[in-house]
This record gives structure tokens, sequence and C-alpha cells, in this order.
């Protein structure tokens, strides 16, 4: 990957935004907390939860407000001291922003109500309509494999729907793998860098967009110093949905990235399709919660709480890296090789036809407080 060749002049505002988002993070985090904690808007010990003692949910609020606020006022300062140029039209910088702020309110509002999986889905696609409506669509991605065009060119209805699924996907994605303390902020942080990273490189050359993905990033890394094992607050709802959203739309802002953001959230989108298979095979809701996801069989195996969340880490790290060295063909055969390797830890030992040992059945789980997270 080469970069272009005024990215040194950015690493400036590029630092600027990442600690400032941070810091605004990381102050607000402890200050919603014990607002959620005096309005008791907490994840409260169940059947079907693990955490044993209540805890504050909605923390996601500080990471939405913390990149909104950097955001828009590097927005402000950019327009008189012209750091960058800003190829991206105003309503699809609203889309992002007014999207990003309406994806944590009504997640918010799920945290506070605790709404059914049906509301939360409507609100999902009301986003994702939303976005659509600004000017946000995936129009074109680049062909991965040696003949043919070199884009691969949507239209009308089918971009629109395509671009509805990805941020409907996205969300969820990032909603499924919210299952054990620091997992989703930390590989949303990962996928940020990497999507900021990919921006300033001469394939994509857009570097403004690049300086928002790093605001994102600096917004979870202040707040992943409150939501690492043992977490004091959950993302929730708010911050899932806000998350989702935002990596969503600036994958797709200015040259579409859906390649790059396909293998760098691997393991949460490989992890969701898998789940919902397996559910839908035995007739059951694809949102119905149990404990079958990949950080689940990995703390089956007898990791901690701490190692699983790394060893994922890790995982996301390898393909973040494989997604900046690698372009077209190279990179769909390592999806696809993440892809069906996660098929045979997910899905094949779930098969009632296979004998599995005992250690893999979800009643072995321990409901100590190393596990304080509710499964999705």
């Amino acid at each position: 990957m080469n970069f272009i060749s005024g990215a040194g002049a950015l690493i400036g505002p590029i630092l600027a935004v990442f600690v400032g988002a941070a810091l605004v993070s990381l102050s607000l985090t402890p200050l919603i907390r014990r607002f959620v904690v005096r309005h008791e808007i907490v994840d409260l010990p169940d059947e079907r939860r693990v955490n044993t003692v209540p805890m504050p949910r909605a923390g996601g609020l500080a990471i939405a407000a913390a990149f909104l606020a950097v955001s828009s006022l590097f927005l402000l300062l950019n327009q008189g001291l012209a750091i960058v140029a800003v190829p991206v039209p105003t309503n699809e910088l609203a889309g992002l922003l007014l999207g990003g702020a309406a994806a944590a309110a009504l997640g918010a509002l799920d945290d506070f109500l605790d709404l059914r999986a049906r509301w939360q889905l409507g609100s999902q696609v009301a986003l994702a309509v939303f976005a659509v409506a600004t000017g946000i669509v995936i129009d074109f991605i680049n062909n991965p494999f040696e003949f043919g065009p070199d884009l691969i060119r949507f239209g009308g209805v089918f971009a629109a729907g395509f671009t509805i699924f990805w941020i409907v996907g996205m969300i969820n994605s990032i909603n499924f793998i919210d299952g054990l303390d620091g997992l989703s902020s930390g590989i949303s942080l990962i996928a940020s860098v990497t999507l900021g990273l990919i921006s300033l490189s001469t394939q994509v050359n857009q570097p403004f967009v690049g300086i928002l993905c790093f605001a994102l990033a600096g917004s979870l890394l202040g707040f992943l110093r409150w939501n690492l094992h043992p977490a004091t607050i959950f993302t929730g709802t708010a911050g899932v949905q806000f998350v989702g959203y935002t990596l969503a739309v600036l994958s797709v802002l200015g040259t579409a990235k859906v390649a790059v953001a396909l293998l760098v959230l691997g393991v949460p989108i490989i992890d969701t399709f898998w789940i919902i298979v397996r559910r839908v095979s035995q007739g059951r809701s694809p949102f119905s919660a149990d404990r079958k996801h990949i950080h689940h069989r990995l703390l089956d195996l007898g990791l901690s709480h701490r190692q699983t969340v790394f060893v994922i880490y890790g995982i996301c790290i390898v393909l973040a890296l494989l997604a900046l060295l690698l372009s077209g063909v190279e990179q769909l055969y390592a999806f696809l090789g993440i892809f069906l390797a996660f098929g045979l830890v997910l899905f094949i030992p779930t098969r009632g036809a296979i004998g599995r040992p005992e250690e893999l059945e979800a009643d072995t789980y321990r409901s100590d407080s190393s596990d304080r997270r509710r499964p999705s």
C-alpha cells in the first residue's frame, strides 16, 4: 500500500482529532455512567444473561458525543483553514452526522425501554433509508477478479437496496459480537484505524474520510478505558447502533471501501452470518439469544475472558494487515478462507449428528464476575 503524497502533512490533524475525541470520550463516560446508574438503566441478571450484577449500559453515548463533537469542530475549522479538501457533498455529511446522532438516540431509547427486536430492526432500517435518502449509496465496487471491467457498477433500486442491507447488516454484526467486555469496541477501533489508513492510500485517496475514521477511532479508544474487562459500563444499544451505522457509512463515503470493510470486520460479519444460519436451520428466530458465538467457543476451550478478547483482537489485526497489503482477488480469497474456517468452528460442532464434548455445552459456563455480559 502506498500513501498519497500529502499524507505526512495530515499527521497533525489526524493526531488532533484522534487525541481530542479520545479525551472527550474518556471524560464523558464516567458522567454517563453516573447518570444511567441513577436512572437504573442497567442490564439486570436473568436466566439468559451472564452478568451476575447489574451493569450500566448506554455508554456508547460517550462514543457518539465525542465523534460528533470533534468531527463537527474539525469541519468548522477546515472551512477557514482549508486543511484538507472536502469532496463529500453536504447532504452526505448530514447523512453521516445526523444519522449517527439518530442512531445513538434510538439506541438509547432501547437501552431505557428495552424494546423488542422487531422495533430495533425497524429503527435500523429507518436509519439506512435515511442514509440513502441523503445520497449515501454504494453505486459501484472494485472488481476483485482479474477479468472484466475494473468496476462493478450498481444503479437504481439495487444500489439503494444493497446500501440498506449493508448498513443494517453492519449494525447487527457489531451487535452480535458485543458479548464480552471491550470486544465490539476494540474490534471497531481496529476497523476504524484500518479504514483511516486505507483512505490515505493512493488507491482510495480520500484523506478527509480518513480523518473522520481516526476521530471515530479516538472516540472508541477513550471509551475502551472503561469498557475493557472488568468493564464498568457497557456500550448498550446506543453504542452498537451508532458505531455500526458510522462504520458502514464511512466505508461508503467518497470511494466505496466495502471489500476492505468486509475483510477487516470479517470476525463479526462472518460470526453473524453463521449464527443466523444455525438459528434459522433450527427453526428459531435469527434474533433469538444464545451462547454459540465465536467468543463463547473460545471460552469453552478454556480461555479466560480477557484472553478470549485479545485472541479475537489478534485475528482482527491480522485481517486488517491483509486488507492493507492485499488487493483484488487476494482479499476475496482471504475473506472466503476466514468464512469457511468460522463455519467449521461455529456451525458444524452444533449439529446433532456429531458427538461433541460436554465442555462445549452452553450450560457449562461458569456464572462468575469474569463473564458479566448479556449474550446477543
